[in-house]
């Protein structure tokens, strides 16, 4: 199979690239805008693999994803690219509200459009995997609380709203329209290649520097976490 992934330059995106080219014998796609946070020496071992590619693209470029498509008939969809930083979400929403919903919807018309050209057999086997966030459950309260299929969305930040605005996007373009999709939604991720503004490799650099640990609000906020190769692995076998 050809799997189009977005985000493949990103932290879980690049994980995900990883194992499928290390462990499995299909083929990616990697469509990724290159944004601050894009970091290709994450991919560097499996670059000259023949089952990579890359596209150098913006999921807000409803044009360019027509082409993407067009170019590799990809088999399946896992959308990863998203605006993922709470902090910079209250500073520039907007970023947030092009990337992750608008951007988004052009991945779901771009796919639906196309899913709708295969044939038959290619287009029962089709699937658009959005990977999005437990955020949009808002908060957990005490260590025994969980988020279940069942949390009622609670967002709380301009990211989370953004991308529970993203989930529901992708429920009614399988209610509306049957574009076979699946949706996960995980906790935090951490492990190799990731960004520094992110808490735990920040508080490990600020405290080889010897600078101040930040802590978020009151340090009430209790955290769920996932290392991000066991991530990867999970969401290829969904």
């Amino acid at each position: 199979m050809k799997f189009l992934i977005t985000g493949g330059a990103g932290f879980i995106g690049s994980a995900v690239v990883r194992y499928i080219i290390n462990n499995t014998c299909h083929s990616v796609v990697n469509v990724d805008k290159l944004t601050y946070a894009g970091n290709l020496e994450s991919l560097k071992s499996i670059s000259q693999d023949g089952r990579y590619a890359f596209e150098q693209v913006d999921i807000f470029d409803k044009t360019e994803l027509e082409r993407v498509f067009t170019t590799h008939s990809p088999d399946a969809v896992m959308h990863l690219a998203a605006e993922s930083h709470v902090d910079r979400s209250i500073d520039m929403p907007c970023e947030f509200i092009q990337t992750n919903i608008v951007g988004t919807y052009n991945m779901l018309e771009v796919a639906r459009a196309y899913w709708l050209g295969l044939d038959n057999e290619k287009k029962t086997s089709f699937r658009f995997h959005h990977v999005s966030t437990d955020e949009v459950y808002g908060d957990l309260y005490s260590d025994d609380d969980l988020f279940t299929e069942d949390t009622p969305y609670a967002p709380s930040s301009p990211y989370s709203a953004s991308k529970a605005a993203s989930d529901h996007l992708v429920r009614a373009w399988h209610r509306t329209y049957n574009l076979p999709i699946v949706i996960t939604n995980c906790s935090n991720n951490y492990g190799p290649y990731h960004f520094p503004e992110k808490l735990i490799p920040l508080v490990i650099l600020n405290a080889i520097k010897g600078e101040p640990l930040p802590i978020y609000g009151a340090g009430d906020q209790i955290r769920d976490w996932l290392y991000v190769e066991d991530h990867a692995a999970a969401l290829f076998t969904v």
